[in-house]
C-alpha cells in the first residue's frame, strides 16, 4: 500500500516536504491570478496554486496539496474552516505533531 500521509505543516516546515502532500491551515490574504497568498499558522506567507474553477469561501481554509518549493503549494483540494480560527492553537498542534516524543501517534 502506498503512503497516504498528509502531515499538517506551517510555513517553516514546508521545505522538509518538497514534492510531498501536506495540509496547511491558513488565512487567505489576497488573490493573484491563479495563486492565492495565505498566512500560515506560524505567520509566514505561502503561495497556493489553486485548482481551476475552485476557490475557498471562508477566510480560513485548510489546503491539501503538493509542496512545489519552500514557499509554494499546488492545491489538490481545500476545506473551509470558517471565519474565526485560533491560529496560535493551530500552530501549537502542528508543532506537537512534529515533536519526536509523539512520533508514534502521528
Amino acid at each position: 500500500m502506498s503512503d497516504q500521509r498528509s502531515p499538517r505543516v506551517n510555513s517553516a516546515r514546508l521545505p522538509n516536504y518538497l514534492g510531498q502532500t501536506v495540509r496547511l491551515t491558513c488565512k487567505i490574504l489576497k488573490l493573484q491570478g491563479d495563486r492565492t497568498i495565505v498566512q500560515a499558522s506560524d505567520g509566514g506567507e505561502v503561495a497556493v496554486i489553486q485548482l481551476s474553477g475552485k476557490s475557498a469561501l471562508d477566510p480560513y481554509v485548510e489546503i491539501v496539496g503538493r509542496v512545489e518549493d519552500a514557499q509554494t503549494i499546488k492545491a489538490m483540494t481545500s476545506i473551509n474552516m470558517g471565519d474565526n480560527l485560533d491560529m496560535k492553537l493551530v500552530n501549537d498542534c502542528v508543532e506537537l505533531t512534529h515533536d519526536p516524543r509523539f512520533a508514534s501517534m502521528f
